[in-house]
């Protein structure tokens, strides 16, 4: 029987300039026509997926960290914040002077100041993962499609991330919403950037258990790929895991095998090390 593949985007699919390798789309396509099922798994939602990925070819996503699961265009699974917890959060970040963005199936949603504050937050991010040129990265470069001026208070959404003043403002959150899943995310190193809320409970680790319970398939079957620490859980749920050369220490340590870097076809040898290819 073939492997379920389960690929992070940003790190392992794609670097963190949204550039998506060659050889990662020859190596996904030899898998599949090899009868291998590939999934990416990642913190984004769907529309943030483009069509770039979606044509390379896949037999679904897990997306929002774990919120929705997706096979073949079905869905599996899809845990939303309540509009009354999203308005909360809408109004606390507002009156700590924090920037943020609404993650959704139907669009990025932007605080007012969120295209200002962000760049230099993005910037430093791009840059702690090593990229040439991070200095030059404007927020729509890395959220083409995200939305300004739209509404707020919504019923409709994944999770929320939302820029760091301090390390300070994760605590208070994790504080004043104990009901949410609380996280942070950065550049190398783990470094903490931003802070998002979630769905209590939601993991990759979570979603993946739904996939295979919808699937009908075998743990035994499943290698997971990813580049962070939030990519631990899915590392730990898979009976097999990688780690990118270019991810942060913790994964690596995690993982039970390390590739290369994503710009160093990283992926694609990985795939040939675990004879998918």
């Amino acid at each position: 029987m073939g492997k379920i593949l389960l690929i992070d985007v940003d790190g392992t699919l794609v670097n963190y300039e949204n550039q998506l390798p060659a050889s990662a789309v020859d190596a996904i396509r030899k898998a599949r026509a090899n009868g291998h099922k590939v999934y990416i798994c990642t913190g984004r939602s769907k529309a943030e997926v483009y069509p770039n990925l979606w044509e390379i070819g896949l037999d679904g996503m897990i997306g929002g960290n774990g919120s929705y699961v997706e096979d073949h265009g079905k869905v599996v699974m899809h845990q939303l914040i309540t509009k009354e917890q999203c308005t909360h959060v809408v109004d606390w970040l507002h009156a700590r002077g924090l920037e943020f963005y609404l993650e959704s199936n139907n669009g990025l949603f932007a605080s007012e100041h969120f295209e200002t504050a962000g760049e230099p937050v993005i910037q430093l991010y791009s840059a702690r993962k090593g990229k040439a040129g991070a200095e030059q990265l404007r927020v729509r470069d890395v959220f083409p499609d995200m939305i300004f001026g739209g509404e707020l208070y919504r019923d409709d959404v994944n999770k929320i991330s939302y820029i760091l003043g301090s390390y300070q403002d994760f605590e208070d959150a994790q504080k004043e919403f104990p009901d949410l899943q609380n996280g942070t995310w950065g550049g190398a190193g783990e470094l903490a950037l931003f802070g998002d809320l979630g769905v209590k409970g939601i993991t990759k680790a979570h979603a993946v258990e739904c996939l295979l319970e919808y699937l009908g398939a075998d743990r035994a079957d499943t290698i997971a790929f990813g580049d962070a620490k939030v990519d631990i859980p899915m590392f730990e749920c898979c009976a097999r895991s990688v780690c990118m050369g270019s991810g942060g220490e913790e994964a690596k340590a995690a993982a039970d095998y390390v590739t290369a870097g994503v710009d160093e076809d990283g992926l694609y040898k990985a795939f040939e090390y675990l004879g998918l290819i």
